[in-house]
């Protein structure tokens, strides 16, 4: 939901239901990253309540569409983050797999005796 003033469309506060910090925080990262953002910020009523409210203050331009211009560079990022993850995932698996630990019998030996002590007391 979007509260702005009747005419002039550079400044709005967003009301964004569901949602809490986490993704409020990036927004606001996101937005202080363009420079047609003057100031915005973002505020949690209260702490039981799942909603942020996201205020936008731009050079001149539709607050409205800096937001979505924000929020669609926000996706491209998390998607280069997991694409990122993803392939050093498969480059692991690939390369290094996960090899079965071998203990050697002086660790399980080690083990053994440290059971044995804890029951002698």
């Amino acid at each position: 939901m979007e509260h702005s003033a009747f005419g002039d469309q550079s400044n709005a506060t967003f009301s964004i239901t569901d949602e809490d910090h986490t993704l409020a925080n990036a927004i606001r990262f996101t937005l202080n990253q363009d420079s047609r953002v003057t100031f915005c910020g973002y505020s949690i009523p209260h702490p039981s309540d799942a909603l942020v409210n996201v205020r936008v203050q731009t050079s001149g331009d539709p607050a409205r569409e800096v937001l979505k211009d924000a929020c669609l560079d926000l996706i491209l990022m998390c998607r280069h983050v997991r694409s990122t993850f993803d392939k050093a995932v498969d480059d692991f698996k690939a390369n290094e797999g996960v090899q079965e630990q071998n203990i050697d019998s002086k660790a399980i030996e080690g083990v053994q005796a440290l059971d044995i002590d804890s029951e002698s007391d």
